[in-house]
């Protein structure tokens, strides 16, 4: 008997939902790159490249992103409080400022020990610095107790996706393209993804005439679509809606009845325009037409993962709730409660984050210096990676305006094509895999996130420093483009 027939668990017979779900971001691409990191680590000189480039995931403290110096060292002492016995060694010997050591101390008066459960929601101090940021972004007050603090935005994607997934038919319009973590969920509950199309013409707005089509499709295959989700600034577009975008969700949301899902975890990365959040346009238009949009629930998300602040691995987020039933928050509560509590150190990095230094306290100088520099940097890099892009044969690109990625449409002559198919892949996985192979720069493949029928895409982010990388990709396209013609 074979040893695998021993064991309970097999591939036939666990959850059928797991293995539907799909993860493009860090799938076998990723796990290439993550080979070939390590064969190089290891000495291995085969390769015909040097170095792995991680352009496959939002990750930007993999790539190099510095931590900002005020958080990391708030974040020691709260990690050790013995250290705040000598305050003058603090300061003299390390360089840690008065306000750092001041803000260490408020935070562990409040929560007292980070190795310490948090109340379930997160730590009340740290819910009312997330209201006033909330209230002075918006110009509109923020109620601590509509706030969830929670381990980064994709744990809160998951616990609002729970809630309101009631039954197999339920559906929940995604953006396509979209961020794989609304599918793979919408899978792992057995529930319906509803896409609509963004427009690639228009800076991949949104098209309310192709959400209203997939809407009405939708219902008449028996879906219960209760919700839309929007990620602004996009991911993996790039794009940042207008007012009059959000607007024209919202006015949808309030004849379908629909719940609103507003991804915001790219806020601060806004290089064309301002940023407007969902929760301020809403605030808006129920002041200009009273009723119309009184009854809109709307939950919209952020997360230290991103931005200028780039804590990925901390997983610290919020989500907060705006409209929804006292005993639906009340469900939401006990779903958050059975995992007891999100991180507290992620908790009090959402804090750093939303309540950072201020002009006049000692950090502040550095502090702007640091996060200036971070945006900086990242503006300048999408702006090379997308002129490279310009100077590539069959690739069409928008215009960089917000968040960490661009997304190309490339255009492959027939023979790769039908070379893709021979390997029983899509063309764009086929195009990716060989740019691995060749550069050792992972991205991915449209496919992984939706697009349009008849098109090719791929994400990469702009986070790894320098300009060598983007030569590597313009090098590799011409060869491939010559070698299938």
């Amino acid at each position: 008997m074979a040893a695998t027939a021993l064991r309970r668990l097999q591939l036939h017979n666990i959850n059928p939902n797991v293995k539907a779900a799909k993860y493009a971001v860090r799938g076998e691409l990723a796990v290439k790159a993550e080979e070939y990191r390590v064969r190089l680590a290891q000495g291995d000189k085969s390769l015909p490249f040097d170095s792995v480039i991680f352009a496959n995931i939002g990750n930007p403290q993999q790539l190099d992103q510095k931590p900002i110096t005020f958080f990391r060292q708030v974040l020691s002492l709260l990690e050790n409080p013995l250290l705040l016995e000598n305050p003058e060694v603090l300061k003299e010997t390390f360089g840690y400022k008065q306000d750092v050591i001041d803000r260490a101390k408020t935070l562990l008066n409040s929560i007292h020990n980070v190795g310490a459960y948090s109340h379930s929601q997160g730590a009340p101090v740290i819910r009312e610095s997330v209201a006033k940021f909330i209230e002075a972004r918006d110009g509109y007050s923020a109620n601590p107790q509509d706030l969830y603090l929670c381990a980064g935005a994709s744990s809160g994607v998951n616990t609002l996706l729970n809630v309101i997934c009631h039954a197999p038919h339920a559906g929940i319009l995604v953006p396509i393209p979209q961020y794989p973590l609304y599918t793979a969920t919408l899978s792992l509950l057995n529930a319906n993804c509803v896409p609509y199309l963004l427009e690639e013409e228009k800076a991949w707005g949104t098209d309310v005439d192709a959400i209203r089509k997939s809407l009405e499709t939708a219902k008449a295959s028996g879906i219960d679509v209760r919700a839309i989700v929007v990620i602004n600034p996009g991911n993996p577009t790039g794009a940042s809606l207008s007012p009059d975008d959000i607007k024209n969700v919202l006015d949808l949301a309030a004849e379908e009845k629909l719940v609103v899902i507003a991804d915001e975890v790219y806020q601060t990365n806004v290089f064309v325009g301002e940023f407007t959040s969902f929760k301020k346009r809403l605030r808006q238009l129920q002041a200009e037409v009273p009723g119309k949009y009184d009854h809109i629930e709307l939950a919209s998300l952020h997360s230290v993962s991103k931005g200028m602040v780039g804590e990925c691995g901390h997983r610290g987020g919020y989500f907060e709730l705006v409209g929804f039933e006292p005993d639906v928050a009340a469900q939401i509560y006990k779903f958050v409660s059975i995992m007891l509590c999100p991180p507290v150190i992620g908790q009090c990095l959402v804090e750093l984050m939303v309540n950072p230094p201020k002009e006049g306290e000692p950090s502040y100088e550095l502090y702007e210096k640091e996060y200036h520099g971070i945006r900086n940097g990242l503006h300048q890099r999408a702006l090379a990676l997308y002129k490279a892009f310009q100077r590539m044969e069959g690739v069409e690109c928008q215009e960089p305006q917000g968040a960490m990625y661009l997304f190309p449409k490339i255009t492959l002559p027939p023979k790769a094509v039908e070379a893709a198919t021979a390997e029983n892949r899509k063309a764009d996985e086929f195009y990716c895999l060989r740019l691995l192979d060749a550069t050792g720069i992972c991205v991915v493949p449209g496919s992984g996130f939706g697009q349009k029928e008849n098109t090719l895409h791929f994400r990469t982010t702009f986070l790894a420093p320098g300009t060598d990388w983007v030569e590597r990709i313009v090098k590799f396209h011409s060869e491939f483009i010559e070698k299938y013609k």
